[in-house]
């Protein structure tokens, strides 16, 4: 059974093994396996087995590796930081791994869950630095194909560069004042003209970049990005947004936006709550601005989280007038918007050739002021209309739409929460929608699409408005 909620049972950890004895116990492919792993390091590696493979013994030659060729006495732990058990035979790994606690020191056994103190990972390897992949022996097939993708997106640079940082650090901590200033020192070190330098291995372009940019460092300028978190569904999110939540000292995220989303910058990231929702702001639109302004003022990166698509019903322009008018630096980052989300859910053609040429992004409610609005009229032509937060304005929709010449009959595909493993889909006539608003048990945020093309949806895993209707009135 699949549990959602579930915690790692083992925590991972780096021990620090340089120049401390492990011991590895085996001759043949397993304990060659621990070896080679280990040979990573910069342990002081020794292998007990009395009768290595060939192929075991050439590679301990080769690489100067310490083997007694004996069996197993417990007089072999002696000194040990880690235990290896790779002999093949179950009932020996136990023992040794018996023996090791009994002397305080953590052991694994091949393939004995019960037998093993710690796990070993898939490793990717830019000493310094290293990134281990586990699974808690769920998949170690799994574990492979994932580092063997890390170590195609990890450049071979980045172990120099990682070393080139040690180099400076003195320096830098001297230097470079604390906090925000010296963190976007290291952004630019490792992402600018050093990390560029490195990957042409030009160490002395490297080391003039590196001075150069701490004779530049004064004080930190502040920067904002206005950010689209998406629909909701935190995998929908796009890899620039990913990389600056990573990269802020502040967040500011809407009520809308889930806290996996919001979970994803850093860890020692602020984070604000500006809880904008339909009915229910916490902050004005004018306090938000003015915090974007005042966070940039103090040489913070600061990311401002928006449902959807900052660009579409996010109040972007006011934000970015007030961040121009501080003259303070800001980006957008598109996200998806949930229109198309939820078109994606109901697998509907937004536009068709021959029935819908155009797509109209609404609230609906400019459709209570007397006059049509253009994109009305546009509906009439063929148009397909996504209404945001369309729950609460349906019936105003549908009477002005019909009113105005748009058939009675025409499809509607409602989704809530759009994206999200709790969306709730829903179809219906443009006659029937105005029921929906006494739908109270969707709280969530409601998309309705309206247009000859949803009838191209695939309606198999919607429900009819009027089955649900029917529902709420016999509750």
């Amino acid at each position: 059974m699949i549990d959602q909620d579930r915690k790692l049972s083992t925590f991972p950890a780096f021990f620090n093994v340089a120049g401390r004895k492990v011991a590895v116990f085996g001759n043949g492919d397993e304990a060659h396996a621990k070896t080679r792993l280990l040979a990573n390091t910069a342990a002081d590696i020794m292998v007990f087995g009395a009768s290595p493979e060939p192929a075991f013994k050439a590679y301990l030659l080769d690489n100067n590796i310490t083997s007694t060729l004996i069996d197993y006495n417990p007089e072999q732990l002696r000194g040990a930081t880690m235990v290896f058990a790779a002999t093949g035979e179950a009932t020996l790994d136990a023992q040794i791994v018996t023996d090791a606690r009994a002397a305080r020191i953590p052991a694994n056994a091949v393939d004995q869950p019960d037998y093993c103190d710690f796990l070993t990972p898939a490793l990717v390897n830019r000493a310094p630095v290293a990134v281990a992949i586990g699974t808690e022996g769920a998949g170690p097939v799994l574990a492979q194909m994932i580092r063997a993708r890390v170590d195609q997106m990890l450049s071979p640079s980045l172990g120099p560069l990682a070393q080139l940082a040690e180099h400076y650090r003195s320096a830098v901590d001297r230097i470079v004042p604390r906090g925000a200033t010296r963190r976007q020192f290291w952004r630019r070190f490792f992402s600018g003209t050093v990390r560029e330098a490195m990957e042409k291995h030009d160490i002395a372009a490297a080391k003039q970049a590196t001075t150069q940019l701490l004779h530049e460092t004064d004080h930190a300028q502040g920067y904002v990005w206005l950010v689209g978190a998406g629909p909701g569904a935190e995998d929908l999110l796009t890899l620039r947004a990913q990389r600056v939540l990573m990269e802020a000292d502040v967040i500011l995220y809407d009520a809308l936006v889930p806290e996996t989303i919001v979970d994803m910058g850093r860890r020692d990231a602020e984070r604000i709550s500006v809880g904008k929702r339909k009915g229910c702001h916490s902050k004005s639109q004018r306090e938000i601005s003015n915090l974007l302004v005042d966070l940039a003022g103090q040489g913070k990166r600061v990311v401002r989280l928006k449902s959807g698509d900052p660009l579409i019903y996010g109040r972007a322009a006011e934000e970015m007038s007030a961040l121009r008018d501080a003259d303070i630096g800001y980006e957008i980052v598109p996200g998806i918007t949930s229109a198309f989300a939820a078109a994606a859910d109901f697998e509907l053609p937004l536009t068709l050739r021959g029935v819908a040429s155009s797509l109209v992004f609404t609230t609906g409610h400019d459709l209570n002021s007397k006059v049509l609005p253009d994109w009305a009229r546009l509906a009439i032509s063929g148009a397909t209309i996504s209404v945001y937060m369309g729950r609460t304005v349906a019936a105003s929709v549908a009477a002005r739409l019909m009113k105005a010449g748009l058939a009675s009959d025409t499809a509607v595909a409602i989704v809530e929460n759009a994206s999200q493993p709790n969306r709730t889909l829903i179809h219906c006539t443009l006659r029937e929608l105005p029921a929906i608003e006494n739908q109270t048990q969707l709280t969530g945020p409601v998309m309705v699409i309206i247009g000859d093309a949803v009838a191209g949806a695939n309606f198999k895993n919607s429900t009819p408005l009027a089955a649900l209707v029917n529902e709420t009135a016999a509750a």
